[in-house]
């Protein structure tokens, strides 16, 4: 099937009674790099549904470095941990410094808190230390792989990692992803697709602006980026094609409002646009102030060379934002559907950009009305109590004795 994981079948699995009266007593360890905002919301949505939740998490920093320790009621276990960073080139000629996180003591966390379930995030050195921790216990622990990489942002990240990768899915009981590309890409490891769920990305409900999914004519195709100001995100080629479009409709006015901050600023400021494009580099904003900008917006802009997911997205979508998006985000790829939702294309294919964004520009302002109401009906679900669910179904199906187990 070819269509977006959000539209296939869940899996199907028959009530058991006795299992919901053991996740209400199960001990549940989550390990993941940090506690993300949005992921906050969820956790303490699950930490409601079992025994008892304990997060283990690598770094007190919040999205892009910013010092984030509000995690409410959470139980957070910060990780001794060993930070190894280089430089990434991207074959679509983008570098980025990536940080390798080793939580070292993790065998020792595990086993002090004696998980029965392990959810452990990202397929690197922490799910391996959690698959040892749990193959080495009598019984067996289970453990849940959250995977949220695709082929595509994982181009030129070298063969020892997808050698790694191959021995740790065989070594897990379940695999939550969260979009279509992420699925084919483990399953081209190797991973088993009966034991694939899906957890999707929620988005704050501040984050988002609330309101009628209508815009005015001055607004109706104001652009609107949200995000870093980074090379991976692909602002200068777009802003390059925005150009020429200016260029070739004089008689139009283009606004195009930039919210983030970044190495890349100064040479966005520097760049020379025609005169009937106007760019407004706001800065790093919060989360109300943002959802403010989504309120007053017309079309939001992502043009990104790759990106797991796009939260974004999300937030945009539940503003009633129409998406002008690289297919290279997953949530474009699962939420965007061109001429209902948005426009969707390949930065690096010729005409792709040109021809979404003329249609985006070109769009009339009653059917951008429809666009955005549907943009929000998309959305309207991704909630954190049904993300919660999701995850409890995959904890179910792994301490399931009907679930498959890896060889």
């Amino acid at each position: 099937m070819n269509l977006p994981l959000m539209d296939m079948p869940k899996p199907l699995r028959e009530p058991d009674v006795r299992l919901s009266q053991r996740l209400a007593t199960l001990r549940v360890a989550n390990l993941v790099n940090i506690i993300h905002p949005a992921d906050r919301q969820i956790y303490l949505e699950l930490s409601r549904r079992v025994g008892k939740l304990r997060n283990f998490i690598s770094s007190p920093l919040g999205l892009h470095g910013i010092e984030n320790s509000d995690w409410g009621s959470l139980d957070v276990c910060l990780q001794r941990t060993l930070t190894i960073r280089r430089p990434q080139r991207h074959p679509l000629r983008f570098d980025e410094q990536v940080n390798v996180l080793i939580p070292w003591d993790t065998l020792r966390q595990l086993e002090a808190f004696r998980p029965d379930v392990i959810l452990t995030h990202e397929a690197g050195v922490r799910s391996v230390l959690s698959a040892i921790y749990a193959r080495r216990k009598r019984p067996r622990v289970p453990v849940v792989l959250a995977v949220g990489m695709t082929d595509h942002t994982e181009q030129g990240r070298g063969w020892l990692r997808s050698v790694l990768r191959r021995w740790l899915l065989r070594r897990v009981d379940v695999i939550t992803v969260n979009g279509s590309a992420t699925a084919r890409y483990v399953t081209g490891l190797g991973a088993d697709p009966a034991r694939m769920y899906w957890t999707p990305y929620v988005t704050l409900p501040h984050a988002a602006a609330e309101g009628p999914a209508t815009r005015g004519a001055q607004a109706a195709h104001r652009l609107l980026y949200v995000g870093q100001l980074i090379e991976r995100k692909g602002l200068a080629p777009f802003l390059e094609v925005l150009g020429r479009w200016a260029q070739a409709h004089p008689a139009r006015q283009v606004e195009f409002c930039l919210v983030g901050s970044g190495p890349l600023e100064d040479r966005l400021r520097s760049l020379t646009l025609p005169a009937n494009v106007r760019m407004r580099l706001l800065g790093r904003l919060g989360p109300r102030e943002i959802a403010a900008w989504y309120a007053e917006a017309g079309i939001f802009v992502l043009p990104t060379l790759a990106d797991e997911w796009g939260l974004v997205v999300n937030e945009a979508m539940a503003s009633a934002l129409p998406v002008l998006g690289s297919v290279y985000s997953q949530a474009v790829e699962e939420l965007c559907q061109d001429g209902k939702t948005g426009w969707t294309f390949r930065p690096d294919v010729a005409g792709e950009m040109e021809r979404a964004l003329d249609a985006a520009l070109n769009t009339s302002v009653d059917r951008l009305d429809e666009m955005r109401a549907a943009a929000r009906r998309r959305v309207a679900h991704l909630t954190a109590a049904y993300a919660a669910d999701r995850i409890i179904e995959a904890l179910g199906a792994a301490l399931d004795a009907r679930c498959p187990r890896p060889r």
